[in-house]
């Protein structure tokens, strides 16, 4: 067997404030957005600071998601939702940031360029701190699945954190695309974080006829015509979109509450699926497990591993 055990890990939050501002895609509405510090144990929270008393708090969880349609919503039982914030929640995942405070003064998170790039630089430069109590993650058991035949979501027991995704589009500007990420230091900044959002061109007219996506445009999305991209300066990876998706996949899955230890297979899914899979997976108790001794022995055999992670 390969009692391999993980390095101790501790709990970590930002150093300092620090803010910026931008338009929130859908809404088209420009907010000031500043995140910062958090006590151990806290977790991502969100604060509305347009909206008044303790209502205007919303934990980033699982159980706070209130839409899925065109981006992730969370809100609480006041009414008060933040939207759009799956690009800052693969930011804190993809950098381990598990406590902050994130102050917004509109209903939409700024889309910045369509990805998690700015997100990024605002975190590092505000600086990531380590806290007094050990990290804590959700170990996954058993598999659990979500979805049919033409879209589905998959959480699959595994000693490394791991994101797989296949999407498959009739437009030849996408077409079939398929990646593997495992989830390492400076893996989320190298191969996905600066991985855009992305849309076609009749449906974003459609959207914004129907009031919605009025913050989008070619600055911050990239956008498919019949049979090209139409911005400028092309695509940043050649398999963007897929990349983009599986970016997304992390923002939506650390709203778990805790990083996932195991593996995440999507196929053609979105952020409806993302949240039935959390939903599915916190509803059975014999799927998982809750750790925070970090340095607890995995124990996995080597044909475990190689088959796990294959």
């Amino acid at each position: 067997m390969n009692d391999m055990t993980i390095p101790t890990a501790r709990q970590k939050t930002l150093k300092s404030r620090i803010n910026c501002n931008g338009v929130g895609l859908h809404s088209g509405r420009r907010v000031m957005l500043t995140i910062g510090p958090a006590a151990v144990n806290t977790g991502i929270q969100f604060r509305r600071t347009d909206a008044a008393g303790n209502g205007a708090v919303i934990p980033a969880r699982w159980d706070r998601v209130v839409d899925t349609k065109l981006c992730t919503v969370i809100g609480n039982g006041d009414g008060v939702v933040v939207s759009t914030v799956e690009h800052l929640m693969a930011a804190f995942a993809g950098l381990g940031v598990d406590n902050a405070t994130v102050e917004i003064d509109g209903p939409e998170v700024p889309i910045m360029d369509g990805s998690a790039d700015a997100f990024v630089f605002l975190i590092e430069c505000a600086g990531i701190v380590e806290q007094s109590a050990p990290r804590k993650r959700i170990r996954i058991l058993k598999s659990i699945s979500v979805g049919d035949e033409r879209a589905s979501a998959t959480l699959a027991p595994a000693p490394f954190a791991t994101l797989d995704f296949a999407l498959d589009f009739a437009n030849p500007a996408i077409g079939k695309q398929e990646k593997s990420v495992r989830v390492a230091e400076d893996a989320f900044k190298r191969e996905l974080s600066r991985a855009r959002t992305f849309g076609f061109a009749e449906e974003v007219e459609l959207l914004q006829k129907a009031g919605l996506a009025r913050g989008g445009s070619l600055d911050n999305a990239i956008v498919i015509g019949a049979d090209r991209v139409l911005n400028r300066e092309g695509l940043r990876y050649g398999d963007e979109f897929v990349r983009h998706k599986l970016l997304d996949a992390m923002g939506d899955l650390y709203l778990a509450g805790a990083p996932i230890e195991g593996r995440f297979l999507g196929t053609r899914s979105g952020h409806a699926l993302n949240n039935q899979l959390l939903r599915a997976l916190f509803a059975d108790p014999d799927a998982w497990t809750l750790a925070d001794d970090i340095s607890m022995p995995v124990d996995w055999s080597d044909a475990e591993i190689l088959q796990a992670i294959a």
